[in-house]
């Protein structure tokens, strides 16, 4: 099945959303992307990017599935160790368009009993109005992040370079890129990531967790 996505996040989809949801972080002040990794822990692919990352002295956020941390904590673990922030991705990669707002909430609940983070990403983007206010509503002091750049490392149809080239011919300071610390996104990934560390450390750019 061909997957359908946007690599850079256009301007005008952004304008669909609330202000409450962030896209992209400041490009003002010391040049800085923001790597972040998605649908996590897992036992492989989550200790080989804590390793690249403090090759390169790096910082990421992880967006994790509480269901995942519950199979995994000692993986989760090595993550807070690693001085990197979480965020919550619902229990079980919920998809809030296909969710009551209910049980969509509820989800999420149930994964911040494992996570305890201020950091939301909904799974595939995708949430509906009515589940971004009763979320604000629950949680007031809570960040919901997207992304500005999907790097595709999920997507079979494409190669590891593509993936890479997806991610350099948009990179610059402010973007928040989404990879997948994830058996599926693995070989991409896993290939990609440290092209890109070394990309940003040419171009002498910080690479940091998304502030709490």
């Amino acid at each position: 099945m061909m997957v359908t996505y946007w690599v850079k996040t256009p301007q005008w989809i952004k304008r669909f959303f609330p202000k409450q949801v962030i896209w992209d972080m400041p490009a003002d002040g010391e040049p800085t992307v923001y790597l972040t990794f998605d649908d996590g822990p897992h036992p492989t692919a989550t200790p080989f990017v804590l390793q690249q990352l403090e090759k390169y002295n790096a910082t990421a956020t992880f967006f994790c599935v509480g269901n995942n941390v519950s199979r995994y904590p000692e993986v989760y673990s090595q993550i807070l160790d690693g001085g990197h922030t979480t965020g919550n991705h619902t229990y079980n990669h919920v998809n809030g368009w296909k969710a009551s707002n209910d049980h969509y909430l509820k989800n999420i609940e149930r994964a911040d009993k494992y996570i305890h983070s201020t950091a939301f990403r909904p799974p595939y983007g995708r949430i509906k109005y009515s589940q971004i206010r009763k979320l604000k509503k629950k949680y007031p002091d809570w960040k919901i992040y997207m992304w500005n750049i999907l790097c595709g490392d999920f997507d079979k149809n494409i190669t590891s370079a593509d993936c890479l080239n997806n991610v350099l011919t948009n990179l610059q300071p402010g973007s928040i890129v989404i990879f997948h610390d994830s058996e599926k996104a693995y070989a991409h990934m896993s290939f990609a990531l440290p092209l890109v560390l070394e990309y940003c450390r040419e171009q002498n750019w910080k690479m940091k967790a998304l502030p709490k």
